[in-house]
């Protein structure tokens, strides 16, 4: 005996209904899922540790040039002869990727002089401890300077 012929558009028009009532609850619990993230980000109360981390992390990107690099694509070295420099001779204009990443590399290293010196005045009551703190700190803030100053020494200077 052969199928019915009215069956086939019944069980079609059943599923299309569900498939719909499907789609129109996806929709309904995204928007509901959406606006519950954005609860939570616009209330969410960050450390202060990766407050201060984002801060100098971005401050290191754009001072270092790191936006320079994106925009601009230069060279990661510059062939010069026989030589590869990581910088641009003879010009403070342009800038090479090693060069921004070297110079991003020794603003952290600042950062960190400038962040150990701070940490060096909270052992007030440990007087070896605070000045182990403040030497490093100073150490390693004037590595970051001496080595971004003979770098700018270098560009101008620089033997061919």
């Amino acid at each position: 005996m052969g199928k019915r012929s009215g069956s086939a558009p019944v069980e079609e028009q059943g599923v299309n209904k569900h498939l719909k009532g499907q789609i129109k609850n996806r929709l309904s619990s995204l928007g509901f899922r959406l606006q519950r993230a954005i609860r939570k980000v616009s209330t969410a109360k960050p450390s202060i540790f990766v407050v201060a981390f984002v801060i100098v992390a971005s401050t290191v990107f754009f001072l270092g040039g790191g936006v320079y690099n994106l925009l601009a694509e230069p060279l990661i070295a510059v062939p010069v002869g026989r030589q590869i420099l990581f910088f641009y001779p003879y010009s403070v204009h342009e800038q090479a990727v090693l060069e921004s990443l070297l110079v991003m590399i020794s603003y952290v290293m600042g950062f960190f002089g400038v962040f150990l010196i701070y940490q060096s005045t909270k052992y007030a009551y440990k007087p070896r401890q605070a000045y182990m703190l403040l030497i490093s700190g100073v150490v390693f803030l004037l590595i970051a300077y001496i080595y971004i100053e003979n770098l700018l020494w270098a560009k101008f200077t620089v033997s061919v």
